[in-house]
């Protein structure tokens, strides 16, 4: 018999156990920044999170890791479903790293000179909260557009940005662990938040994942997107109904 049992996964209590299973076998955190200013020894998790929507849902989070002393990245977009400059502002005075999930070369409709000014603007709003020197894609996985190919012509360092995860992170080195698609195996229902690595780990549950601690590598890159987690009833199953509606067209755009 399983030792890790949860009647509803992806609820703030299993988030919380998650991160005192990993402490309890020896993990210590980092921010993305801290990750790429420090370097990574040792048993470490870089922990990530992506704001897609109900930031409400951030706060709880960063509450928790606060409460446990642990340091996390959180990645603001720019819509009004994520941008929330009260819950950036009590994130931060978390004492939580904040940067920007970009999607501007999709906002823009593919036009890449559009899309580098709407980043450098949106760039320079969450600069008024935090110091931001990280940015993440955000998938935008109902368009045809990659925002990472804004690259292709630009340089976010130029912006004084030190790194983005899917260009600076070595993930042969470092396991990818993501709840893509309210998942944690959801590879197959995601467009776009996947990486190349050499490592064939799989889990199908948060217990999952604690009950095989040891199977885990020393470094790992572990992503999150709050709105999911919720230990309220009636949220957790509209997210549980709007993911799996999601993961049906997400499946059809990929197979298409």
């Amino acid at each position: 018999m399983k030792k890790y049992f949860f009647e509803r996964d992806f609820t703030l209590t299993a988030y919380e156990l998650l991160l005192n299973a990993l402490r309890r076998n020896g993990y210590g955190f980092l921010t993305y920044e801290d990750y790429l200013t420090r370097g990574c020894e040792g048993k470490q998790i870089i922990l990530r999170h992506d704001v897609d929507d109900l930031p409400q849902n951030s706060l709880r989070m960063a509450a928790i890791e606060y409460r446990m002393g642990i340091r996390s990245t959180y990645y603001f977009r720019i819509v009004n479903s994520s941008n929330d400059p009260e819950v950036i502002r009590a994130i931060m005075n978390l004492d939580h790293e904040i940067g920007y999930h970009y999607e501007d070369l999709a906002e823009a409709e593919g036009d890449k000179e559009e899309a580098i000014l709407a980043f450098r603007k949106n760039l320079e709003y969450f600069r008024t909260f935090y110091p931001v020197r990280t940015i993440c894609m955000h998938g935008s996985p109902l368009t045809p557009w990659d925002n990472r190919k804004l690259w292709e012509e630009y340089s976010y360092a130029e912006y004084g940005i030190i790194g983005e995860p899917y260009f600076e992170t070595d993930f042969n080195k470092i396991f990818y662990l993501t709840d893509t698609g309210r998942r944690w195996n959801g590879e197959n229902m995601s467009v776009r938040d996947k990486v190349t690595s050499s490592y064939s780990l799989e889990f199908r549950s948060t217990a999952d994942i604690i009950e095989r601690m040891q199977e885990l590598p020393d470094q790992i890159m572990v992503t999150t997107h709050p709105q999911r987690w919720d230990d309220r009833i009636i949220p957790w199953t509209k997210e549980i109904i709007f993911q799996n509606i999601k993961n049906q067209v997400k499946k059809f755009i990929i197979n298409s």
